[in-house]
């Protein structure tokens, strides 16, 4: 039995010299010299602008949401459609229903404005 997992173990303590290995060799090889421009919040070298914690509009976060959502619809189509076949009828009625929650849930976010960018 131990020599099933002799692989695996093999495996493991190899990631684990080299997580360990290139820790120390970047370590080693990186120069440290310190900018100005290193030293600064952004290392792009422009100087930042306002406040770094400025707020997002709700809208962002509701378009994030809509798109989460949507997407999470084509995995569940996608399973449905190749079994569509063997569901029937009783599958097309639950399918259906989902599509028709989703819908109503797209109207209204549509008639409240959540999908204006303005």
């Amino acid at each position: 039995m131990s020599s099933s997992y002799l692989p695996v173990l093999i495996l493991l303590g190899l990631s684990a010299v080299n997580a360990v290995g290139m820790v120390v060799a970047s370590q080693i090889l990186n120069p440290r010299r310190a900018t100005s421009e290193k030293d600064m919040p952004y290392e792009s070298g422009m100087v930042p602008l306002g406040d770094t914690r400025a707020r997002f509009s709700v809208k962002f976060y509701m378009v994030a949401i809509s798109f989460i959502i949507f997407d999470l619809e084509a995995i569940f189509l996608i399973p449905w459609a190749v079994e569509m076949r063997t569901l029937g009828w009783e599958g097309f009625a639950v399918m259906s229903i989902f599509l028709a929650v989703l819908v109503v849930g797209l109207v209204y976010e549509w008639k409240k404005g959540g999908l204006d960018w303005e």
